[in-house]
């Protein structure tokens, strides 16, 4: 009887063991957003290793370039943050947010930026998220998708980290409060390096301290020695929303 007893008590212990792993999921994991239409649009969220579901992680939005588009080569944790992320894997702190677009573009009023932010908004609800401290970031497309969401959202980022991509430098107004640090590759030919400038002396003109770096015979890829700037996660987790 005693011995029965005991093989079911540790049947259970590890039944609940296994339930509770089960229940805290880290690493890059494959997820699906529903659609309103009823259709559904994969994407992926990065779960830092030490999350255990008791305290609050800040938050990275990532915005891909037009190759990582749905029927693209690659797909969107490829490309830009998702590297620098493998290369520190166990020890990133942020949860990271990766959707992918549909139909070429990152626009704020389209609906890959709807989804994208629908997609956020349901991370934060399944996960440990401190809302204070939600960042935004793309590459390219995902650069003007930057400038774009920090526009239509301005009181939600508590930093932006737009990446050879442009903006509207009549939206400085509206965006020169939240901390900004842009990235951007002088001889880059797909984005000229005048869009970055041009949003960067926008913001400045409308009394915004924004953060620019340029770097000097780099072209469209600057994502990549941005990404792998430690010093950039580190100004991002000293920015958070009062």
């Amino acid at each position: 009887m005693r011995s029965l007893s005991a093989a079911l008590f540790a049947l259970a212990f590890l039944s609940s063991t296994a339930f509770a792993e089960d229940l805290v999921k880290t690493g890059f994991i494959k997820k699906t957003h529903k659609n309103k239409d009823g259709t559904e649009s994969p994407y992926v969220v990065f779960v830092p290793h030490d999350y255990d579901g008791k305290k609050e992680f800040p938050i990275i939005l990532f915005l891909h370039g037009a190759g990582e588009t749905k029927g693209g080569t690659k797909e969107p944790v490829e490309v830009g943050i998702g590297p620098a992320i493998k290369t520190r894997e166990k020890t990133s702190p942020f949860i990271v947010v990766f959707p992918q677009s549909e139909k070429r573009t990152w626009s704020a009023s389209s609906d890959d930026g709807k989804r994208a932010i629908a997609i956020l908004d349901t991370t934060m609800k399944e996960l440990k998220v401190d809302a204070k401290r939600q960042y935004l970031t793309g590459l390219s497309m995902g650069g003007y998708g930057t400038w774009s969401a920090a526009a239509e959202y301005p009181n939600r980022w508590a930093a932006i980290a737009p990446i050879c991509g442009g903006g509207d430098p009549k939206d400085a107004e509206k965006i020169k409060s939240i901390p900004c640090w842009a990235f951007h590759g002088d001889e880059d030919e797909p984005v000229s390096v005048m869009r970055s400038r041009e949003m960067i002396d926008a913001l400045k003109a409308a009394g915004g301290e924004p953060r620019y770096t340029e770097y000097k015979w780099v072209g469209h890829d600057s994502w990549d020695p941005a990404y792998a700037t430690n010093q950039l996660y580190e100004w991002m987790l000293k920015q958070s929303k009062t």
